[in-house]
């Protein structure tokens, strides 16, 4: 009985390794959690300037072969708009806030944050997220604005799902929802800033309290 517990633990304890060789399993709930927390209180600002200012939240420009260049509008102006710096701040709030909880997590675990696994999950976190950023930033140029919403969704849910092979396997869930938000969100234009909140906001305040109740409360 007393070598069946021993072998018992022993493989707990080599699975254990492999899952730490193989998979970045520091992520914290509170990270999700509190990333949520920033999207909804960004959202809520957001809306406050739309209504303030009487924003159009459904304009999409279409654009033509005539009138190309008559739609653009300069990148600079577009980064002074409030919406957009609403969306750095709380785009920087929620990293902040998520790596804060992550490294307290890795450090209570006494794994390290930064390795060739971490390596890994950022390099398919980073790539898609540039890709959409160039994407997005054409979007801007060329003054086609209704898809900014739904692309974010859709480019942030596909990093998500990407980074979900080297870290923990509940990821790929939220990775999955936040993308499909953002293809539902483009047949419905005019509500890009509430499918942020329930991709940005909702699923990850849904996702990090998962996480936190199956890894982290017993601990």
């Amino acid at each position: 009985m007393i070598e069946e517990k021993q072998l018992s633990n022993t493989l707990e304890n080599i699975k254990q390794m492999m899952e730490r060789s193989s998979r970045f399993i520091s992520l914290s709930g509170l990270s999700g959690i509190s990333a949520g927390i920033c999207a909804l209180t960004g959202a809520w600002f957001a809306k406050s300037v739309i209504e303030k200012n009487n924003y159009s939240i459904s304009d999409l420009r279409s654009i033509k072969r005539g009138d190309m260049y008559s739609v653009k509008t300069d990148i600079v102006d577009y980064l002074q708009n409030p919406l957009f710096q609403i969306a750095i701040i709380t785009f920087i709030a929620a990293f902040v806030s998520a790596f804060a909880f992550t490294y307290l997590r890795s450090k209570k675990n006494n794994i390290p944050i930064w390795g060739t696994t971490a390596r890994r999950l950022m390099l398919n976190v980073i790539m898609p997220m540039i890709a959409g950023g160039i994407f997005l930033l054409k979007l801007i140029d060329a003054g086609v604005y209704g898809f900014i919403a739904p692309g974010c969704l859709i480019f942030y849910g596909l990093a998500v799902l990407n980074a979900s092979k080297y870290t923990l396997l509940e990821t790929k869930y939220l990775g999955y929802s936040i993308m499909l938000t953002g293809l539902v969100n483009l047949w419905f234009m005019g509500y890009g800033l509430y499918f942020w909140a329930i991709g940005f906001g909702v699923f990850h305040i849904i996702y990090g309290a998962a996480m936190w109740w199956k890894y982290e409360k017993s601990h």
